[in-house]
Parts: structure tokens; C-alpha cells; sequence
């Protein structure tokens, strides 16, 4: 019997142009080519994934500070999975293997189960779907609350977008955000909402622009949207092809991150990719009654589901 890689299962997807491999822990996109460039920062099958590249994050994205929340006036405790910052990141299922439930040539669809446990005592199924086609790589996540009483729930992306050849200094960000919620100290705690233009030459991407030296790791809201409805980024080279990330109005928040790593240029992860994080809600949001502005916290009820979904595409 076959060894099973450490990503977990491979699930390998082709139409047209495109090529993905979904890599079972995480649900995580673990390689997305468009004739062969890169869109995603990649790692490989047997490789442990590093960090939350490409993985699906559920039941919450980004942190919830100190790994505490009340919800429906009782007050829980997480595990602390971000021990230097002290907080909850990320979720529950990122290091989860998902199973197959239907599979294609350009689709498959995964299943994983949140289970009910001390922090987070509500079991709750997950149903991601990847589709391959003609407009790139889309992403569904559905959640179904099996519980008997209401769940807080959030759930995001965490991929890597590469626009071209060299790193992030070198490309072009726009981002369609008004507002920032700035990240205060090392331990990035939720710290006012501010439009982009107190601080435009960091923030302020509606307009596209060179990126250069920025350095980002904020949540964005406040999005305005494309004819079509849908919110889009995009990452483009020099030559102006690129990468772009498209999500629904189910993600009112976008985290973005220009993957700035302690050690510098001496890390390969360095600035390699561009963080695009579509989010159903904001950091920390299981703490929404602590904030002045709409976290964006999903409340499912007892035997019903949700559903959000994002797409990524090459822009030629």
C-alpha cells in the first residue's frame, strides 16, 4: 500500500490552460498553474504544508485574542496555536485530513468534520468544493450546524498569489478597500478602523500601484465592487499579467499579506507571494460585541448551513 504524502491525499484538477493540486490536510491548494506560471506560491507533496499555505481555514479565520470568547453569555477558552502572540489562529481544521466525497477530472469535492471539543463544543460538517474551469479555480465551503444550539462560524482562504517572475516589490496591488483595521504591537490586536487614506501610501491600493517595500499583514473592508457584483485583487508583473482573487459579498473583509518573514531575504518564503485572505469575518470577530464596527460574526442555527466561496484567476 501506497504511502500517503504528508499534505495529505492529492487530488489533481486540469482544464484548459489550468492545472491544480488540492492537497488533502487543510483542503489546501497546495500548486495552481496557468500554462504553466505559477499562481500560487507552491510546496510540495510530501512536504509538511508550511504554515496555512493555501488552506482552508474554518470555523474562524485569522487570530481571536488570547483564544477567548463569550458567545450567548458563556465565556470559552481555546488552545493557543499562535503561542508567540497568544492567540487562537486560524481555526480548527487546518491540519485536518479532508476525505473525498465526489471527484472529477476538474472538480472535487472534500468533507472534514468540526468536532464538538472544550472551546468550541458544537459539531459542525464541512464541505469544501474546488471546480477547474475555463475562469480559474473556485472554491465553495459550505458549513452545516449539527448542533442543537446556534454556532459562531467563520471561514476564509489563506493562499499565496505570485503575479510573475521575482517578489512582491516587484508587482502591482489593487485592492478595492476604503477602510483598514490596523493590527496594534507584536501581538496584532484589533486596533481601530481607519479609512485608507490616513495612512494612503500604505494602505490606499483602489487605484492600482507598485507595492515596493510596503509591508502588510492588515484586514481590509469597506469594498466596493465590480459590475458583475463580485470584489476583486489583483497582482499584476511588469508586463501586466498576473493573478487575480474575486470573492462574493459572503466576504465583507480581505486580509492581505506581503509574507515579510523574520529572517528576511534569507528565508525562500520572503516576500515570495502575496496573502490574499477573502473573510467572512474580521479578525477576532467571535468577540463582536468588543468592537464598534460589524465583525461580520456568522451565527448558524441548529440544522442549517452556510456557504462562501472565492475564485482565482490568471489575468493573461
Amino acid at each position: 500500500m501506497a504511502r500517503t504524502p504528508l499534505s495529505g491525499t492529492q487530488h489533481a484538477l486540469r482544464a484548459g490552460d489550468y492545472e491544480a493540486v488540492v492537497a488533502g490536510v487543510g483542503a489546501s491548494v497546495r500548486l495552481l498553474t496557468f500554462a504553466g506560471r505559477h499562481l500560487t506560491v507552491p510546496f510540495g507533496a510530501d512536504e509538511v504544508r508550511p504554515g496555512h499555505r493555501g488552506a482552508t481555514l474554518v470555523p474562524w479565520p485569522n487570530r481571536i485574542v488570547d483564544g477567548r470568547y463569550t458567545f450567548d453569555g458563556v465565556d470559552y477558552q481555546l488552545s493557543l496555536t499562535e503561542p508567540a502572540r497568544g492567540h487562537a489562529l486560524h481555526g480548527l481544521n487546518s491540519w485536518v485530513e479532508y476525505l473525498p466525497v465526489r471527484k472529477g477530472a476538474s472538480h472535487v469535492t472534500l468533507e472534514s468534520v468540526v468536532e464538538a471539543q472544550k472551546g468550541y463544543p458544537w459539531r459542525v460538517v464541512v464541505r469544501t468544493t474546488y471546480t477547474l474551469d475555463a475562469d480559474g479555480l473556485t472554491q465553495a465551503v459550505t458549513a452545516t450546524n449539527e448542533s442543537e444550539r446556534p454556532a459562531p462560524w467563520g471561514t476564509s482562504a489563506h493562499p499565496y498569489l505570485v503575479a510573475g517572475d521575482g517578489h512582491v516589490d516587484d508587482w502591482t496591488l489593487e485592492l478595492p478597500a476604503a477602510q483598514v483595521l490596523h493590527a496594534a504591537g507584536e501581538r496584532m490586536l484589533p486596533d481601530g478602523l481607519t479609512s485608507v487614506e490616513v495612512d494612503a501610501e500604505r494602505f490606499d491600493f483602489r487605484t492600482a500601484r507598485s507595492i515596493g517595500g510596503v509591508q502588510l499583514d492588515h484586514a481590509f473592508t469597506d469594498l466596493t465592487s465590480d459590475p458583475d457584483g463580485a470584489f476583486a485583487a489583483r497582482l499584476t508583473d511588469r508586463s501586466g499579467a498576473g493573478v487575480e482573487m474575486s470573492w462574493d459579498a459572503a466576504c465583507p473583509w480581505v486580509q492581505v499579506y506581503t509574507s515579510d518573514q523574520p529572517g528576511g531575504a534569507a528565508d525562500p518564503a520572503h516576500r515570495a507571494g502575496v496573502a490574499v485572505e477573502p473573510m467572512t469575518c474580521a479578525p477576532d470577530a467571535f468577540n463582536a460585541a468588543t468592537y464598534p464596527y460589524k465583525t461580520g460574526l456568522i451565527v448558524i442555527e441548529p440544522g442549517e448551513s452556510v456557504t462562501a466561496q472565492w475564485r482565482i484567476a490568471a489575468i493573461a
